[in-house]
Formats: C-alpha cells, structure tokens, sequence
C-alpha cells in the first residue's frame, strides 16, 4: 500500500507524527555535523593551549580556563574545570532532550491514536444494532492500528540514535575528565580533591541543563 494511502487513513495524528520525523531528523543531522566539528584532542599536550584563531576544543576550553584561572590565584581549580565541563557538555548535548522527548512520545501519540479509530469502528457498530460486515469490521480496525505501527516506526530510530549521540557526547566527556586531570597535575599547588569527581558532578548538572 502506498505512503499516501496509509498517511490518509491514519488521519492526523499520522502527520503530527510525520513533522516528528521531520524535527527529529533535523536535530540528529544538526548535532552529527556539530559533533564532528569539533577539533580532535592532539596527543601532543602543549597543543591544548595553541588555538590560534581555530575553533576551539572542549578540551581546550578547560584547559586554558584552568591555566588562567591559576595565574589569577584561584585555589579550586577542580571546580572551574567542573564549570567550564559543565558549558562545554551542555553544547554538545543541545537538542538531544527535545530528541528523547519526541522518541517517548512518539508511541503514544500512535497508541493515541489508534484507540480513537477504534472507537469511531465501534461507533459504527453501535449505530447498524451490531449487525456489521466482517470485512467491513476488519478494514476499520487496521485503520485504526496504522498509527500505533507509524509511532514506533518513529520511536524506534529516533531512539538508537539519541543513544548514539550519546555516545558520542560520553566518549568525548571522558576525555575532558583526562585533560583536566592532566591540566591540574601539572599545575603547582594542585588541589586535592578529586579532579574526576568533580567534571562528572559537572556532567549531571549538564544533564539537567
């Protein structure tokens, strides 16, 4: 059966779920591309501090905020890689709540509507005394559950993706813990508290950004 067909007899929650996909394919493009932009890590650690007019890293970011931070005579420099971490994560992970969001809700919208086909089927069969053709019974009823299979041909790759992402983020977050563990150690004076412990408290709070 063709999409138009099927797009139809969903009715409209059938395009409520198509400008999801819509939504949700633009933000998942807009963060790959986001992603990838960013400058790898060099292996080379005095690099970390060369941008040169360069986009610059989240890893560059905490350790140039650290190194300044210590040359103004601030004692918690963990706390400041916790806050610049903090910055960087919740731009790498801009959209991806509004990504889970459509992902969630994507299957009840079609469940939703689902069971108002069925009870526009059932209506029908109220008004004829229940004296209804099978056929007629059976095509209203596929009619109705189009739109939960749409709902979770939506949620289900918005989903892998938005685990994909975050990923991504994750892998790069663990990185930023790396660097600004190496970027205190090496500083005098480095406080004693633990630098990782702090950027993953950073890390919750981008979460809840």
């Amino acid at each position: 059966m063709e999409l138009t067909t099927l797009i139809e007899k969903g009715g409209p929650v059938m395009w409520v779920l198509i400008g999801y996909s819509v939504v949700a394919v633009t933000i998942v493009l807009e963060r790959l591309i986001q992603l990838q932009l960013l400058p790898s890590v060099s292996s080379d650690f005095d690099a970390l501090y060369q941008v040169n007019g360069k986009r610059m890293s989240p890893e560059s970011a905490i350790a140039i905020g650290v190194k300044q931070a210590a040359s103004e005579g601030v004692k918690d420099l963990a706390r400041v890689a916790s806050r610049i971490g903090s910055d960087q994560l919740a731009r790498m992970e801009s959209g991806l709540r509004t990504l889970a969001w459509l992902g969630n809700t994507a299957p009840l919208l079609g469940l939703f509507g689902t069971i108002t086909g069925m009870i526009k089927a059932f209506q029908v069969i109220e008004s004829a005394g229940g004296k209804v053709d099978a056929m007629v019974l059976a095509g209203g009823i596929w009619e109705a559950m189009v739109t939960t299979g749409a709902g979770l041909a939506v949620a289900i790759p918005v989903l892998f993706l938005l685990h994909f992402l975050e990923g991504l983020v994750d892998r790069r977050a663990k990185s930023m813990q790396r660097v600004a563990s190496m970027v205190i150690e090496k500083l005098p004076h480095a406080p004693e508290n633990s630098v990782n412990d702090q950027i993953k408290h950073g890390r919750s709070l981008a979460h809840a950004i």
